[in-house]
């Protein structure tokens, strides 16, 4: 007797907003890298104001669906939502549901962890792998997975529900087109970090600044106009110094 293989069931999916007294899961960042990474992600598309109030751009939050009459939730480690519904004065959210609080989320980014890989599982049972929700349950077109120890930078593109890998352009960035981005790894120092980062750069190729490096920009800037004042200064009191030598009256 030959047994046949258990047919897949499509997995039935509706959208309902998480229940006030649900308990979110309080796992732990893998490391220390993570929370710093996804800040300066968003610290650079603020400071370039190209954060509005309708967007969610958040890290390390749990995103919602409900699988076959259970619960899933999520948490990514970037998400950006370009538009939510808005919640009420003082209320703070804390968790998404797409399709039902808002649009669908258009870009995740997960940066790879040093235990199981879990970014690309396609685990299609419960609890669901990372790669298989985010592809075949929330359907976000652009999933971006950053592996700081080999230093390597994956962008997955939807197309026909799949993901497919896409190739980099001649600098090595990735147009990401839901955010009018080139997304790419550059190496420096911030918050007395010197690693790898994502970093954002517009069409024209200018990088997004963070807003330590505005402020420094801002602040060189100002020096360079005080020091270019002295020098004018210096130039008037050596062109008044010559006048009077000639006899002449500066003054007139």
């Amino acid at each position: 007797m030959v047994l046949a293989a258990p047919q897949r069931q499509t997995p039935v999916v509706t959208w309902e907003k998480l229940p006030d007294d649900f308990i979110l899961p309080d796992d732990p960042v893998e490391n220390i890298q993570q929370p710093i990474l996804a800040a300066a992600l968003t610290d650079a598309l603020d400071t370039a104001n190209r954060v509005q109030p309708q967007m969610l751009i958040a890290s390390n939050f749990g995103i919602v669906a409900n699988i076959n009459q259970k619960t899933v939730v999520k948490a990514l480690d970037w998400l950006y939502v370009p538009r939510v519904s808005p919640v009420g004065a003082g209320v703070i959210r804390r968790s998404y549901t797409p399709n039902t609080e808002g649009e669908k989320v258009a870009v995740v980014m997960e940066f790879l962890s040093d235990t199981d890989n879990g970014e690309y599982s396609i685990r299609p049972t419960f609890p669901y792998g990372k790669l298989y929700f985010y592809e075949q349950i929330l359907q976000v077109p652009i999933y971006v997975i950053f592996n700081p120890y080999e230093v390597t930078l994956e962008v997955h593109r939807l197309e026909n529900g799949r993901y497919i890998l896409q190739a980099p352009s001649e600098s090595g960035k990735f147009w990401i087109p839901e955010l009018e981005l080139f997304l790419g790894i550059w190496q420096g120092n911030r918050l007395g970090f010197n690693i790898y980062w994502l970093r954002w750069w517009d069409e024209a190729g200018n990088l997004l600044l963070w807003a330590s490096e505005k402020a420094e920009q801002e602040r060189q800037r100002a020096d360079d106009a005080i020091a270019q004042l002295e020098i004018e200064r210096q130039r008037q009191a050596s062109l008044v110094a010559k006048l009077r030598e000639l006899g002449i009256d500066a003054e007139s």
